[in-house]
């Protein structure tokens, strides 16, 4: 019988089949060299630009010291250096650890300290808390300043993105392989203490698949990538997708009204993702004219889940937008479930079916399926998108693999047709007098107001209902709207026990940059 297995000598063999990130981005080189790939700000690259400028920094990064395996922390805005660098550090074999650029020092050293990150990749704006971050107790050693999307002057005492993008040469025979860790992405830690997320190439690569396919990415598209590539929502299921297939991205770092709208109107933009909190900016602002956004066919949203009102006032007032939810978590690079422009009206609220590389189910404690119709669980995949496990915590990734399935914290009911609905995160479930009730049901509901712009309903302690049910409204400008008028509302439609106890006004709600409502801070603030 003839072996099927490979002779050890077979290391040529694995070179020749090599599929990594930074594989990816030489073949859309050599298929599309003149097309635009990336416009920040002045700056503007061809595909084979963009790839020739990669290799370089690779060859620099490597003269410098740097290593296959090595941790490399990047802490910068959108920007082309962030980009670069992004692709640079794959295609020598570093592993990438993305830093929220909203987080206090410590955080950031936190961050820095857990990955053993010893390189720190930031611009000038970010250069003081970077450096600040880094005397906390962690092993940084090197810094490495890149160029922002506005002109900057290189931060000193740092290796400079100019310097290195000069080198000539070739990088050494690559040894690492798909299987080898590209990133570790870090949770946004709303509810606990970051988790660093070991994503593979192939789990991103695979994930990259399911984007193209379910999600409509195009060659064709003209993407504007305006949340923190930092996260990995515009990082993988946008503007990595968006190079594997050779589309070109503009990329900014204001995702303001202000900034974006006249972006799409000057370059035409067709493709969009943000968050529900963006899309309601946009929506509320002086600058929003949909004659104006012609050319907008793709919308996106994510990150959290889209109140069903907003939903209805996007497809009226830009009517000729194709929808997608996505939804996901870091863990799962992050794509898991999505709903599509044909249900979005249909399946208001869903987060849709699994997309093409991913099993999802909504199973009780017991590990066994939910039945269809309203009856609650929590959300488990099966996927090659899915992390190798969260670096150096081996009890919180038994955790969350149990039973051979990834355990999402999310809460969710199942139709008949298999549409997903997210009731909760585990830790947002309010339990007031003892009953249940879950946070977003009350706020589609306080929604429904036509004066509220925002709302994030949360549980305070109370001595009586030990959680009190408390709406959080931030009221639309120049309208007005009273607790009274909230709670009589809410009475007339929900159950006693689902109402507010409590109605906060306030100016604005607390989130991370990718657009998540951070409850935490909520409870905090009005405990």
């Amino acid at each position: 019988m003839t072996s099927t297995h490979l002779p050890h000598s077979s290391s040529t063999i694995a070179l020749a089949r090599s599929q990594t990130l930074g594989d990816i981005l030489r073949r859309t080189a050599q298929r599309l060299p003149d097309k635009t790939a990336v416009i920040c700000g002045q700056t503007q690259w061809s595909y084979a630009q963009f790839d020739a400028l990669v290799t370089r920094l690779a060859v620099g990064l490597v003269a410098i010291g740097i290593q296959s395996g090595d941790h490399v922390a990047i802490l910068a805005r959108n920007s082309h250096g962030f980009a670069a660098m992004r692709f640079a550090l794959a295609r020598m074999g570093a592993v990438l650890v993305p830093i929220n650029f909203m987080l206090k020092a410590d955080e950031v050293a936190y961050i820095l300290s857990h990955a053993q990150a010893k390189v720190l990749v930031t611009d000038t704006e970010l250069t003081p808390l970077a450096k600040a971050a880094s005397v906390l107790g962690t092993q940084v050693a090197e810094f490495i300043w890149i160029p922002s999307e506005d002109p900057t002057q290189a931060s000193d005492g740092m290796h400079n993105f100019d310097t290195l993008t000069a080198k000539e040469g070739e990088l050494p025979t690559q040894t690492f392989t798909g299987n080898d860790v590209l990133q570790i992405v870090y949770t946004s830690g709303t509810e606990s203490s970051p988790k660093g997320a070991m994503l593979t190439h192939d789990a991103v690569l695979w994930q990259y698949v399911s984007c193209v396919i379910n999600a409509e990415i195009h060659v064709d598209d003209l993407a504007l990538h305006s949340l923190p590539l930092y996260h990995c929502a515009q990082l993988d299921v946008f503007f990595g997708p968006a190079v594997y297939v050779g589309s070109t991205s503009i990329i900014t770092a204001k995702p303001t009204p202000d900034n974006l709208l006249p972006l799409m109107q000057r370059f035409g933009v067709t493709s969009f993702f943000a968050p529900p909190t963006v899309w309601i900016a946009l929506l509320r602002s002086p600058l929003m004219d949909a004659e104006k956004l012609s050319t907008l066919a793709k919308g996106y949203y994510g990150a959290s889940i889209m109140p069903v009102e907003v939903l209805r006032e996007l497809a009226s007032r830009l009517p000729r937008v194709r929808l997608w939810n996505l939804y996901g978590q870091t863990e799962i690079a992050p794509l898991a479930t999505l709903l599509g422009p044909e249900d979005q009206l249909r399946k208001p609220g869903s987060c849709g079916r699994a997309v093409i590389h991913v099993e999802t189910r909504v199973v009780d404690e017991q590990m066994n399926d939910v039945q269809s119709g309203g009856e609650v669980g929590e959300i488990v995949h099966r996927s090659p998108h899915l992390m190798l496990g969260y670096f150096n915590d081996e009890e919180r990734t038994r955790a969350a693999f149990e039973s051979g399935w990834f355990h999402s914290g999310d809460l969710a009911t199942i139709d008949d047709e298999g549409f997903i609905t997210v009731v909760d995160r585990k830790k947002d479930m309010i339990k007031t007098g003892g009953e249940n009730v879950a946070s977003r049901e009350v706020e589609e509901m306080v929604y429904r107001l036509s004066a509220v712009s925002e709302v994030a309903v949360i549980g305070l302690p109370d001595p009586k209902w030990v959680e009190a049910v408390t709406a959080v409204i931030v009221v639309k400008h120049g309208q007005s709207l009273s607790q009274d008028e909230v709670l009589a509302h809410c009475q007339q439609h929900m159950a006693g026990f689902k109402c507010p106890k409590r109605v906060i006004f306030t100016d604005t709600l607390p989130k991370n940059p990718s657009g998540k409502l951070l409850k935490r801070e909520l409870r905090q603030l009005y405990a």
